[in-house]
């Protein structure tokens, strides 16, 4: 890898220290009974540390100059794609693996989001995630309501799973450093609510925060204002989405339907 030329296009930022490769596989809780997706194998340290906890793991890997690289590291139990894993249909995916998985990957910090929603909105068989993210990324996904950190990620993330910061990460452990900290990002899967239409309730969160100062009543203007005032009290609907909770949410959803 000393002649590879790094390509700002796929945010490549590598990650070779040992210990803090343990370290995520150890947060993940990855065991020989757990089969692994990876996404953006990079130079494969993490894909190495991987193959040695895991049953399985399966590495999607963008840049097609790393494939001779990643062959050569001959790890018997990962399979490896060579493709965009946003262009990957996620039942094609899941099919490689026998059952639940988990997700344990350093993630480009460009496409982290779509990345992210792209797996809880449509996986089936997901379990947990264990992804390396931007510090700011991670904040927003953990944030306090009512803070200026807490909008839609916030939200949705906490609506399919249980999200927790398990370390921060100085850039200085990245080749090349980024330009800021980063944070290993851990989301447990949860069925909360199971009578809620995933799909249109996310159209409802993002409809509550398309205007960020606006309140309630004229974001949700699209539902019709006098059908909003039929259903919420005025009170209500002088709130702004920062202030709603989880449960708000759902409530002020499952109240409009």
């Amino acid at each position: 890898m000393i002649d590879f030329v790094f390509k700002k296009k796929f945010g490549q930022n590598f990650i070779s220290d040992k210990n803090l490769l343990n370290a995520i596989s150890a947060d993940a809780g990855v065991d020989q009974n757990d089969e692994v997706l990876e996404i953006g194998a990079g130079a494969g340290s993490l894909t190495q540390v991987l193959s040695e906890k895991a049953k399985k793991v399966v590495s999607f890997e963008i840049d097609k100059d790393l494939i001779d690289h990643l062959n050569s590291l001959k790890l018997e139990n990962v399979e490896f794609v060579f493709g965009d894993f946003m262009d990957a249909d996620i039942k094609d995916v899941e099919s490689k693996f026998d059952g639940k998985y988990k997700v344990v990957a350093n993630l480009p910090y460009y496409i982290t989001t779509p990345i992210i929603f792209k797996l809880l909105e449509n996986s089936e068989r997901l379990d947990c995630l264990t992804i390396m993210v931007q510090k700011e990324v991670a904040e927003r996904v953990c944030a306090k309501v009512g803070s200026k950190e807490y909008g839609i990620l916030t939200v949705m993330v906490n609506f399919y799973g249980k999200p927790q910061i398990t370390r921060i990460i100085n850039r200085q452990m990245f080749h090349p450093a980024p330009n800021v900290d980063s944070a290993l990002l851990s989301i447990k899967l949860e069925e909360k609510y199971p009578q809620i239409n995933k799909q249109e309730f996310s159209k409802f969160v993002k409809t509550c925060f398309s205007m960020r100062r606006k309140t309630l009543l004229n974001n949700l203007a699209p539902y019709g204002k006098d059908k909003l005032k039929t259903v919420f009290d005025e009170k209500t609907l002088q709130r702004r989405a920062e202030s709603l909770s989880l449960e708000e949410f759902v409530e002020m959803f499952e109240k409009l339907k």
